[in-house]
């Protein structure tokens, strides 16, 4: 039904209906296409006022008018004036006047609408709450404690985002639960927010056979993982033959906190782009993972350990196991399977890659596959793209010095006449160490590069690096 106001089905009041005024100009036009039922309630209640009566009568009906609608008799006087002016279009409710106007300033406007497109540019991903996590960290730069909610940014975006899910004609999926939270044995539940929030380790033995560089099979090598939770990206791994401990586990953050660069012999076609370091490590009850070890780099760098409540909360960690099986493993020459009953038989005899060979090859499946490939959660961001859009600021890059105080391995040794030290049957010669001939040092190295040795004395029940003495340098290995 359309009711136009500019021809009314009611009588005006008494000494309204000529009043020489133009109607058009008090009524503008206004057609109303349907009336809902709180406006249909009152046409009705108007329409029984503007019946001939006395003046007691409509006191009366007045009273039982303010009384129908919930309100005073002043209102319903007011809503009757309304309606003489403006017609039918006075009963219809209007929305505020500052109705889709965001209460924040233009500055957070601006900055959260040019966050969302610029993350949105080109081939890269960002969805609304990691607008929001941006958010969060610019107010900390500036110093706003008042800075837009969640529920803010999502109402400043709605429009870009329902333009572009117009223009797709498709319907997006969008990034399934979005808030992901992980329980702790000791009962804390980690809300999973931004990159580098939580990150999760764990090990499996690699189902490929390998051989050493004469040929000769030496079994299967242990893998250690560490993955960011957030955006499923593979943060940094440990290939070796070394069983879990807490100095893999150690040597896996390493790579995984500090930038990665690769040669050409790797072939990569992507960036290993991931770097940082957490602020929960989150892992099973392994006796690797409880070391004292683990808590003291924990404390040195300023990130949380935390146990999970149960097994499956690490299905993120297991998941990066199954694709570098199911995709890597068994396309290789020694692939043993997962279950031993079903091993083929002639994975001994086809086995020919080394260790560092099937490092390479992981490399390379991480790089150029698994973070480069969409997770069903996430929607169209790739892992790494989740990751970079996820970063609420430019992580620091840790001095690598640092790291390898914390994280490599550590044997004594004691100094030889002439400045010598003799380590994995290879002979090392410092120029300032003759001095120090008789007194036993610490060496911290790479298990995966030997050639290069780090020397540390024993002071104050401290190991002191060679930043701080001068004969502590860095040794060139001499092979006997």
């Amino acid at each position: 039904m359309v009711l136009d106001v500019t021809r009314r089905t009611l009588d005006f009041p008494k000494g309204e209906a000529n009043s020489g005024g133009d109607l058009s100009k008090k009524a503008g036009h206004a057609i109303v296409e349907a009336l809902d039922k709180e406006a249909q309630r009152k046409l009705e209640v108007i329409q029984s006022l503007l019946e001939p009566c006395d003046r007691t009568t409509y006191g009366d009906e007045l009273r039982d008018t303010a009384q129908k609608l919930g309100c005073s008799v002043r209102t319903v006087q007011r809503l009757v004036k309304r309606w003489e002016i403006d017609g039918v279009a006075a009963l219809v409710s209007s929305g505020r006047s500052d109705q889709g106007k965001h209460h924040i300033s233009e500055f957070w406007q601006s900055f959260i609408v040019k966050t969302y497109e610029a993350g949105n540019k080109g081939s890269k991903r960002m969805k609304p709450k990691q607008v929001a996590v941006r958010v969060q960290a610019k107010a900390r730069e500036i110093g706003d404690d008042q800075p837009p909610s969640y529920k803010t940014v999502l109402r400043v975006l709605k429009p870009i985002i329902e333009r572009k899910e117009k223009a797709k004609s498709i319907r997006s999926p969008g990034w399934r639960g979005s808030t992901l939270s992980v329980k702790t044995r000791d009962g804390e539940g980690l809300g999973i927010e931004y990159s580098n929030h939580v990150w999760q380790c764990d090990h499996t033995p690699a189902d490929v056979l390998l051989v050493d560089q004469y040929g000769e099979p030496v079994g299967r090598p242990w893998l250690t993982t560490v993955v960011d939770s957030y955006s499923r990206c593979v943060m940094g791994v440990k290939v070796g033959f070394d069983a879990p401990s807490s100095q893999v586990v150690a040597l896996a953050l390493r790579h995984a906190i500090l930038p990665k660069k690769y040669g050409a012999d790797y072939k990569l076609n992507c960036e290993w782009g991931t770097y940082g370091k957490p602020q929960h490590f989150y892992t099973d009850g392994g006796k690797d993972f409880r070391s004292s070890h683990i808590q003291r780099i924990g404390a040195d760098l300023g990130f949380s350990c935390h146990l999970r409540d149960r097994p499956p909360e690490g299905g993120i960690v297991e998941r990066v196991f199954r694709a570098l099986n199911d995709q890597l493993f068994s396309t290789l020459p020694g692939y043993t399977g997962s279950n031993v009953q079903q091993r083929p038989k002639e994975a001994d005899k086809e086995a020919c890659l080394t260790l560092r060979e099937i490092e390479h090859l992981i490399v390379r499946f991480i790089c150029d596959n698994y973070n480069q490939t969409v997770d069903a959660r996430m929607g169209d961001q790739t892992r790494f793209q989740r990751w970079e859009a996820g970063l609420p600021d430019v992580p620091d890059v840790i001095e690598e010095r640092h790291l390898d105080m914390c994280l490599m391995k550590a044997s004594r040794r004691t100094v030889q006449r002439g400045g010598y030290l003799q380590f994995e049957n290879l002979m090392f010669r410092g120029e300032y160490l003759a001095g120090y001939a008789g007194e036993t040092v610490s060496l911290r190295f790479d298990p995966d590069d030997i050639t290069t040795v780090l020397v540390y004395r024993q002071e104050d029940k401290r190991e002191v690096n060679g930043t701080d003495i001068r004969e502590q340098k860095r040794l060139q290995a001499l092979d006997l």
